[in-house]
Formats: structure tokens, C-alpha cells, sequence
């Protein structure tokens, strides 16, 4: 984690610890998303996923500058019997031969990738110590060498790639982006789910409060005749259920606690009070505008574009094997032998070389063919399967835009119902303490409440998940009204 992120969540952290005591966490839902996508380890893996496809690009525009090697063999020592032509005697015979070599070679290349080949500078230098009865030294110079090289008809690697790795590079800016808003996707379910399981633990310890109280003023009831014992028996059995209900909504806390802690990144015993988020504001996205984003930015359109140009390079590949192959090597220099070294170096030679080098396939048995078709049916299958892609998620949008316009009137309805369901209760209760209602209409009515209460929850949840995952399809904040922004490098702390 960097400088920025740790100082995020320390203050966070600090901030929340302030407000609300030692060892407890207070997050709002915009909380939980920056923590979630800055310390938990799904944005870590993302991160790193990034990382990954930046560090592949960086080496695709490496490749494209000059690169300089050195070769070296300092010390080659040969003792071998070997055959020399004896001119004296006109016959090969054998003998023994010591020798001691050393060379350097330094070389300059840089692809061309408009014409496939590659231009190389050169600079070589060998030395060469006989012993026995032919002592002596011998220095090999090739002061300089330009040359070049390259297939005349043939498959032009650095070409497709030029088409292929800016692609890759901005399908994983998508997917890094695209996987981070699925992170806060994630995290509005788990903190709706704590927020859920708070409200039933907090619904559970007034509903066992109000038991105990109505089954005291049942009893004294009972004891005036007021009430039939059935109604006590209901009214005892109604504590003992919220006696239970509480157990287990006491669990059901400590489920979503630890689930939302460990998601977040946090220790298993922080203790995490989640704050609902108010009734949204109205956003009226047009089907149309998400749509052209989702086109723009979607990483599962990219990834198949990807696919297709990747099938046509292979077309373009098996086609041009199938054909005849003729390759040029041409290279320009100077190069010089001498006893001594300075001598290696004086009045070089010119040396020049030119190939013309031609493959033709002659008998095959349809290998070459057969991979032919291979390749032109595999990039059917990818336009195929780019074009479903595209319309899937184009219905995906679709319905997902139109789910969020009625999550957000639902919202409406739902804080509606839940402030009807409150006050229908309230009434209900004082009118069972005076007498003038009886224990089912009562029970009713706390049901209703409490269904009116986990109906509200529910609405908001589906509301931010719709909201995030609108975000995630078209990688665009419809509520500021600009793509979602992120500093790649920052984020990764590269440079």
C-alpha cells in the first residue's frame, strides 16, 4: 500500500474511531467503498492485474526502441587433433594443433515495424593465438557494420503487434477500472447486509421489550378479566419468540460483521456500525447515452475486438506461410586481419554482403492449407462471438438502466410505507394498552412495521446496486457526468 492509500485509511479509520469510541467503526456507504477499494484484497489483485498488463505494454514500446548487446568470450582454449592439407605432399594428414581465442561483438537494432525488418549496427573483434609449430598472434576487426534484414514476402510480425498491444494495453485500463467498480458493487452488498442484519437485531431488542411489556399489562389484565387466558398464552408465547428472534438476529450481526470486516480488509474483531445513506438523489440516465459508452468502454467488447484482430493476424499468418517465403539480408562494412592490434584497425577493407534467401513449399498434404482454414474459421467464430457479446451486453444495459429507474421510485414508496407502517404501529399500541384493541390486530401491525422496515433496507440496496452496476457497464459517473476518473500510474505508483 503507498503513502496516499495508507494516509485514506488511517483517516478513516481514525475518523470513524473518534466518533464513536474506542475499538468501533461507524462507515457510511461511501466509507466502505473507498476503504473497500483501496485496503481490501480483491482492489489489491486488481491492482496487481494491472501491473501485470502495464508492464507487458511498457515492453511492446521497449521493443520498439534501439537495443544494444554485448557479446563476449573472453577465453576459448582448443587442444585437438585435426586434418591439414600438406602442399608439399599433396595429401590431408593429421595433427596437433593449440589454441587460444577470445572475441567481443557489440550490436545496435531496431525493428522497423512498417516494413517488418530489422536494421542492425555492428562492431566485432576476435583474437587468435596458435602454439606449437605455427605460433603465433592474429587480430580479426570488423570496425563497423550496418545492415539489414528482413522477409520481403513473408508474415510482418511488428506490424500486427503495432495493431495489437494498444489494444491489450487499453482492454486492461478497462478491465482495472471495470473490476474496481465491481469491488463497490460488492461491498453495498455486504454493507447492506450488515445494515439489514443491524435493523432486525434492532427491531428484535424492541420487539422483546415491547413483549415484556405488553405481557406485563396482559397479566394484569387477565388478573380484571379484561382478557381471555388464550391471549396470555399468546402474548407469553410472543416473548419467548422474541426472545429467540433476538439470539438469532444476534448471530445473524455477528455473520455480516465479520463478512463486511474481512472483505474490507479490516481485523476480524472491529467492531463496524453501519449508517444507511439518505433517499437518493433523482439521476435520469438515457438508455441511449449508456449504451454508447458501454460500446466505448465496455473490457468484454474490447477483449472480443481483441480476439478478432488476433484471428485475422493468424489469417493473414497462415496465408502468407502457404505461400513462398524470400527473406533479404544486405549489410555494408569494413573489416581487417593483422598481427598486432593497433594493426587490426589500419586501412580496413571493405566488406559487403547481399542474400537473397527464397523457401517454397512444394508437397505438404494439405498441412499448410488445412491451417488456412483453421484460422479463417476461428476468426468466424470470433466475429460471431464479439457480435453476441455486444448485443448481450446492450441488453444488459438496457434492463439494468430500466431496474434503476424503478428502484428509484421504489425508494420513494418504500421510506412512504415504512413512515405509515410507524405510525399505524404507534397508534395500535397505545390503542391495545387502553383496551380497544385486541392482540392479533397488534401482532399485525408489528408485523407490518417490521416487514416496512427490511422492505426500506432492501429498496436502498437494490438502488446502489443497480447505481454501481450501471457504473461498472459503462465505466461512466452518470451522477457528475463524467467518466469514472482514475490515475493508473498513481495508483500503482509508477512513473
Amino acid at each position: 500500500m503507498n503513502i496516499g492509500r495508507l494516509i485514506i485509511a488511517i483517516a478513516l479509520f481514525a475518523g470513524s474511531v473518534a466518533a464513536s469510541g474506542a475499538g468501533r467503526m461507524v462507515l457510511s456507504l461511501g466509507d466502505a467503498v473507498r476503504l473497500a477499494n483501496d485496503s481490501s484484497l480483491n482492489a489489491f489483485r486488481n491492482r496487481n492485474l494491472y501491473a501485470s498488463g502495464y508492464w507487458e505494454w511498457r515492453t511492446f514500446k521497449a521493443n520498439r526502441l534501439p537495443g544494444m548487446s554485448l557479446e563476449l568470450t573472453p577465453a576459448q582454449y582448443y587442444r585437438y587433433i585435426t586434418t591439414r592439407y600438406d602442399s608439399q605432399q599433396d595429401v590431408d594428414v593429421f595433427r596437433s594443433q593449440q589454441m587460444y581465442t577470445a572475441s567481443a561483438g557489440l550490436t545496435v537494432t531496431q525493428n522497423v515495424d512498417f516494413l517488418g525488418g530489422s536494421l542492425y549496427l555492428e562492431s566485432d573483434l576476435e583474437y587468435m593465438r596458435n602454439f606449437g609449430a605455427m605460433k603465433g598472434n592474429q587480430f580479426s576487426s570488423v570496425p563497423v557494420r550496418l545492415g539489414y534484414r528482413q522477409n520481403l514476402i513473408g508474415y510482418n510480425a511488428f506490424r500486427w503487434e503495432k495493431r495489437i498491444e494498444p489494444m491489450k494495453y487499453e482492454k486492461v485500463k478497462r478491465e482495472f477500472v471495470y473490476n474496481m467498480e465491481t469491488v463497490s458493487e460488492e461491498t453495498v452488498s455486504h454493507f447492506f447486509a450488515l445494515a439489514l442484519a443491524q435493523t432486525e437485531f434492532r427491531l428484535a431488542k424492541e420487539n422483546l421489550a415491547a413483549s415484556d411489556t405488553l405481557l406485563i399489562i396482559g397479566e394484569r389484565r387477565f388478573s380484571i378479566a379484561a382478557i381471555s387466558q388464550t391471549d396470555l398464552l399468546t402474548l407469553r408465547l410472543d416473548k419467548v419468540n422474541a426472545e429467540n428472534a433476538l439470539e438469532n438476529a444476534r448471530i445473524e450481526i455477528e455473520r455480516a460483521r465479520l463478512s463486511l470486516a474481512t472483505y474490507l480488509g479490516l481485523d476480524s474483531d472491529t467492531e463496524i456500525e453501519v449508517v444507511l445513506p439518505g433517499k437518493p438523489a433523482a439521476i435520469n440516465i438515457q438508455e441511449d447515452r449508456a449504451l454508447v459508452y458501454a460500446r466505448e468502454n465496455s473490457p468484454a467488447i474490447m477483449s472480443k475486438r481483441q480476439t478478432v484482430l488476433e484471428a485475422q493476424r493468424d489469417v493473414n499468418k497462415t496465408r502468407v506461410e502457404s505461400m513462398f517465403n524470400l527473406s533479404l539480408n544486405a549489410s555494408v562494412g569494413f573489416n581487417q586481419v593483422a598481427r598486432t592490434f593497433g594493426e587490426a584497425y589500419s586501412h580496413p577493407l571493405r566488406q559487403d554482403l547481399v542474400s537473397l534467401s527464397l523457401s517454397i513449399p512444394l508437397v505438404d498434404w494439405g498441412v499448410r492449407k488445412g491451417k488456412y482454414n483453421i484460422a479463417r474459421n476461428n476468426l468466424n467464430v470470433a466475429q460471431i462471438a464479439a457480435r453476441q457479446e455486444e448485443l448481450s451486453m446492450e441488453q444488459d444495459v438496457v434492463i439494468t438502466i430500466r431496474d434503476f429507474n424503478s428502484r428509484q421510485r421504489l425508494v420513494g414508496s418504500a421510506a412512504e410505507a415504512l413512515d405509515l407502517a410507524d405510525r399505524a404501529y404507534a397508534q395500535t399500541l397505545q390503542r391495545f394498552i387502553i383496551g380497544k384493541a385486541d392482540i392479533n390486530t397488534l401482532t399485525l401491525s408489528h408485523s407490518r412495521q417490521q416487514e416496512a422496515s427490511k422492505n426500506y433496507i432492501t429498496s436502498l440496496q437494490n438502488y446502489w446496486l443497480s447505481y454501481y452496476k450501471i457504473r461498472k457497464l459503462t465505466l461512466f459517473d452518470f451522477e457528475l457526468g463524467v467518466p469514472i476518473p482514475t490515475n493508473f500510474d498513481r495508483t500503482l505508483g509508477v512513473k
